[in-house]
């Protein structure tokens, strides 16, 4: 078995989407390096998918979007990738290794046991000072039916979903032939919230790569689209990773069914978590981004806060430079084409 078919078939039980086999194929910009870790009876014990951007003037940037995967509280483990990772920055002449391992903000065993290792936690940096938001809204769907899920949901989100269908609305799991109005839905949204979104062949590389565990939804009222989500079914999670939405006919709550759409299809397909994803500043009621959280939240899910980012400084002046730059694009709203979310 190749390390590529071996790294994947312990992602696929114990990881995530962006650490997969799978995602180097839609990050086709980036070189993938996958390192293994076993034991000593040969029994793989964690991987690490770590994403290799050659940047201008020579400049390497390693990244390993939530990464390692292993039991963090295994300390073999852990030592053994991170070990071969900075190696393997070394060897690259990388200026900076990047993790955001899925560990709790409150786990400081394991954020000790990183900064132990070199690695330089970055606890202040929250929201969209992050690649990957550290705070995510999850719902629990082990062992649940779908009746008892949508009990679950707050009354007003059982009378948006249903009101929904009563005005017409249709919530339909799709296929790359509705990809058009996807990126209809991506431009509008993309032009009233101010923000840069991915190319088209971007999203078709997704849905081609993960096949049937891409799942693209959209809604439609009188084959107008209303809002749609493109979202990812990897190791029991159904991932809710893009979403976007019409201005019009909101008074027919499509956002309310769609989620629901999904979250039905995540127990059909026999996952144990259906992830909302990012919900940056969710703690403060006066942010923009606030009401995203409100949205979310009728779902009866939870929140889940990450660590955040951990970064291994080969080159420290360049590693400072760099920083600075990120800082300043996000102080001025400008996005990072190669690092923004996903």
């Amino acid at each position: 078995m190749s390390i590529e078919s071996e790294f994947e078939r312990y992602c696929a039980d114990h990881g995530t989407f962006t650490q997969s086999a799978l995602w180097t194929k839609v990050k086709e910009s980036w070189q993938a390096e996958y390192l293994v870790s076993k034991d000593e009876n040969g029994k793989l014990r964690g991987t690490m998918l770590v994403l290799v951007k050659r940047l201008p003037f020579g400049k390497v940037f390693l990244y390993a979007p939530r990464g390692p995967v292993c039991d963090i509280n295994d300390t073999a483990a852990v030592s053994d990738l991170l070990s071969q990772a900075v190696c393997l920055a070394e060897n690259n002449k990388a200026f900076m290794l990047k993790i955001d391992p899925m560990i709790a903000s409150d786990d400081k065993k394991s954020i000790n046991k990183l900064q132990a290792l070199g690695f330089t936690y970055h606890a202040e940096r929250v929201g969209y000072d992050n690649i990957q938001c550290r705070e995510n809204y999850v719902l629990d769907l082990q062992g649940k039916s779908e009746d008892e899920v949508f009990n679950s949901f707050k009354s007003k989100w059982r009378y948006n979903i249903r009101l929904s269908s009563r005005r017409g609305v249709k919530c339909i799991i799709c296929h790359e032939d509705k990809l058009d109005d996807f990126m209809s839905l991506m431009k509008q949204t993309a032009k009233r919230d101010g923000f840069e979104y991915r190319e088209r062949t971007y999203f078709e590389r997704i849905l081609r790569v993960f096949g049937d565990k891409a799942v693209l939804c959209i809604c439609y009222i009188d084959d107008k689209p209303l809002s749609g989500a493109l979202c990812i079914e990897y190791a029991g999670v159904m991932s809710y990773v893009y979403g976007c939405s019409s201005s019009e006919h909101r008074n027919c709550m499509p956002n309310y069914l769609m989620q629901w759409t999904l979250i039905q299809k995540a127990i059909q397909d026999g996952c144990h978590t259906y992830d909302f994803c990012g919900i940056p500043y969710w703690y403060d009621e006066k942010h923009p981004n606030y009401g995203v959280y409100r949205f979310k939240q009728g779902f009866n899910g939870q929140v889940v806060n990450y660590a955040g980012e951990f970064d291994y400084c080969c080159q420290p002046i360049t590693c400072r430079l760099f920083d600075t730059a990120q800082v300043i694009q996000r102080r001025f709203g400008i996005f990072s084409r190669f690092l923004h979310r996903y």
